[in-house]
């Protein structure tokens, strides 16, 4: 794991760039080298025009030593077939193009590149921790990125990014909201790095709104393999309450895993120590992977953007999947990447739909979203409709248009709900000291 890998994870707030009509000039538009980078592209496929097929990507990291989502283009895949098989979009066939980024600022950039030549129209329920290295060509091709993971600060301030949740910064003011009357000391364990500095105000926004004192800032170094003194440090700084059990909430990224290793070596000395995360460090395959039960997850509490996989709103995804991946072991219904890419599919499904019979365009799609389309996601979020600032653009994140989040709990290993309904955090975070 490298620094570099972690730094584009986190949120800073940053000037939007300009929409460019023209695509950029033909040395930007290389795509990627082989086959083997990750990218499969058809040269001179078109992406929506006439009566051929309606062209979109899908990319996700696979097969790296950090994070992976290959559920996230596998699923892509799989609602094609199923739409297909239903007629399609508007009568035509969707075609999905999918490449691996590969958890490198290089191979994000080529994605972005190979989704340009291939005149895709649009780029839909991907994940990449590089948003300043693809957005940059999608945005000179006028090429919409939908329900992008909402790992970076790129997804939430280009005008050309329709983020469909509220990224960290929501998932970490509804934890210090929740924490706030559940826990003694919360310490926040985050990377020592500029980007890093950006998370403490947003987990101090939920805390004070729920009455208590900001959490330890406890950093670790950006480029760390090894997290057993910080771990010793963050137990020892959530037990200073004897009336309420303390909280560390790890915020590594990449390296929450390896800090959680660390954490349930040490934590034997700190039994009355909680842990608490977010869902876009740790999700119901993390829980699985580091014990389930028996744990260092267990009986934790976690934020997340959408309702646990067990809800009945969920079943339109699982139907596709048995539909159309039965078997395949990548596509894990309870996974936050897989479940990101059916509601931006659906965002995309009813964006093309709203077009008729006409030429389906990066153009079209992007006025259709930003012309007051209202879409519905059967209750997994709030209705979603871009076309203006959001409420969050006072702190740097205008493209956020759903900041609300769900409070689950992990029972015997299964991520259940904690408390019914949604936490809308506009207002918490707008509070929030952000720079």
């Amino acid at each position: 794991m490298t620094g570099r890998r972690r730094n584009r994870s986190t949120f800073l707030p940053s000037f939007t760039r300009p929409v460019r009509a023209t695509v950029r000039t033909a040395g930007a538009l290389v795509a990627c080298a082989s086959l083997a980078a990750g990218c499969g592209v058809i040269p001179g496929t078109t992406g929506g025009s006439g009566d051929g097929p309606i062209t979109v990507m899908t990319w996700a990291p696979q097969g790296t030593s950090a994070t992976n989502k290959p559920g996230m283009p596998a699923f892509a895949q799989a609602y094609a077939r199923w739409i297909n098989a239903r007629g399609g979009l508007n009568g035509r066939k969707l075609k999905v193009l999918t490449c691996n980024d590969h958890n490198d600022s290089v191979a994000a950039a080529q994605c972005a590149r190979a989704a340009v030549k291939a005149n895709v129209v649009a780029v839909v329920g991907s994940y990449s921790q590089f948003g300043d290295s693809y957005l940059t060509d999608l945005e000179g091709a006028g090429i919409p990125y939908i329900g992008g993971y909402g790992v970076t600060t790129a997804e939430f301030t280009s005008p050309l990014s329709y983020p469909v949740n509220g990224g960290r910064p929501t998932l970490l003011a509804g934890l210090g909201r929740e924490l706030a009357s559940s826990c003694g000391p919360v310490t926040l364990v985050r990377a020592d790095s500029i980007a890093g500095d950006e998370l403490p105000p947003m987990l101090d926004s939920g805390l004070k709104a729920g009455g208590h004192e900001n959490a330890v800032d406890q950093r670790a170094a950006d480029d760390t393999t090894e997290y057993e003194e910080p771990a010793q440090q963050a137990l020892a700084a959530a037990t200073g309450d004897k009336a309420r059990r303390g909280c560390v909430i790890p915020a590594l990224g990449d390296g929450t895993d390896t800090f959680m290793d660390s954490f349930r070596r040490a934590r034997d000395a700190y039994p009355a120590v909680r842990t608490a995360a977010t869902l876009d460090s740790v999700d119901q395959t993390v829980i699985n992977q580091s014990g389930a039960a028996g744990g260092p997850y267990e009986g934790a509490y976690i934020t997340g953007w959408y309702p646990p996989a067990s809800d009945p709103r969920w079943a339109p995804m699982k139907k596709v999947i048995s539909a159309q991946a039965f078997g395949d072991n990548r596509i894990d219904p309870a996974d936050a990447g897989v479940q990101t890419t059916w509601i931006a599919y659906t965002v995309f499904t009813k964006a093309v739909q709203s077009l008729g019979g006409g030429d389906v365009t990066a153009d079209a799609v992007r006025r259709a979203l930003d012309g007051g389309l209202r879409v519905s996601t059967g209750g997994l979020t709030p209705s979603l409709h871009w076309g203006e600032q959001g409420p969050l653009a006072s702190i740097g994140l205008p493209r956020v248009v759903n900041a609300e989040v769900t409070l689950q709990v992990v029972r015997q290993g299964q991520l259940v709900t904690a408390r019914q309904g949604f936490l809308d955090m506009t207002r918490t975070l707008q509070g929030a000291q952000v720079g």
